[in-house]
Parts: C-alpha cells; sequence; structure tokens
C-alpha cells in the first residue's frame, strides 16, 4: 500500500525518537530519515522502524543491546510484482463479451493464453484473471456457435 505524508512523519517520528534514546547513530539516524521522506510504501517504511520500539515501552522488557555495526542498513524489499497487462485486457474482453454480442470472445481467448505464457515466463501478477478471460471467452465462443447451430438448422428445416 502506498504511503502518505502522514505515515512518513510517523516513521520519522519514531527515528526521532530511537536517535534520542541512543539507540542510532548519527550517520544512520540521517540515512534512515533521508529513506523516510523518499519511502513510497507501508513497507519500506516498516522496515526503517521495524527495530525500534514505536510507543512507550518500558525499560525493564529489554536486554542490553549491542551496538549495530556502522554498515547496518535494513535490506529493502523488492518492489512488487506487475499485473501483467494482456490478463487484464483478456478480463475486460471477457466481461464485456456479452455487451458486445461476443465480439470481444476471440481477443479475450488469445490475450488470456498470452497472459498465462507471459506470466509464467515473467512471474508477474494476473494468472487469476487471465484464467477469467480465457473461461469468459471461450463461453461467449461456444454460445454463438450453438447459436449459430441452431439457426443454421432453422433454416434447413424451412427449406
Amino acid at each position: 500500500m502506498r504511503a502518505s505524508h502522514a505515515d512518513r512523519e510517523r516513521a520519522v517520528d519514531v527515528l526521532k525518537a530511537g536517535f534520542a534514546e541512543g539507540r542510532l547513530a548519527q550517520q544512520e539516524y540521517e540515512q534512515r530519515i533521508g529513506r523516510a521522506y523518499q519511502a513510497q510504501t507501508h513497507a519500506e517504511l516498516q522496515m526503517l522502524v521495524a527495530d525500534l520500539p514505536q510507543g512507550p515501552v518500558p525499560q525493564a522488557q529489554f536486554a542490553p543491546r549491542q551496538p549495530l555495526p556502522a554498515t547496518f542498513m535494513p535490506m529493502q524489499m523488492p518492489p512488487p510484482a506487475r499485473t501483467n497487462g494482456a490478463a487484464t485486457g483478456s478480463l475486460v474482453c471477457g466481461i464485456l463479451t456479452p455487451v458486445t454480442w461476443g465480439l470481444t470472445a476471440i481477443p479475450a481467448v488469445v490475450l488470456g493464453h498470452k497472459a498465462r505464457a507471459e506470466v509464467r515466463r515473467s512471474g508477474e501478477r494476473g494468472d487469476g484473471q487471465a484464467v477469467a478471460g480465457l473461461i469468459l471467452g471461450w463461453l461467449g465462443i461456444g454460445f454463438w456457435a450453438v447459436f449459430l447451430c441452431f439457426l443454421a438448422l432453422a433454416m434447413i428445416s424451412r427449406a
């Protein structure tokens, strides 16, 4: 989830308290403050304050801490995986199939198969969307195939 300005300020307050209590060295404090103001997500902010108490805590609960190495910095979280665009397109085309009289059923199936292959290859998100688009697309194609068969039978029986 994206972090707001208020979320960043709360994280900075925790860092200030940690520095004031002697839990952070000056250089580490400044680095973390800079990263807090640049953080885009809650996960990034949480990583910056995870090793600090976040509120009034009785001192008796904590054992004496060993100083952290000067090179210590919290591990950076990888950015969240993107959702595959073809998967989203497949789902949208599948949903629109009844509205467009089946015209988007074939693109839903094509995009669904393309998206599933890309998701497996790249690790992106969206496999569920691709499967839903495939199902809706194949249902639309099946409906129109049955409809056209009945129409052909009706014309043959008239003749």
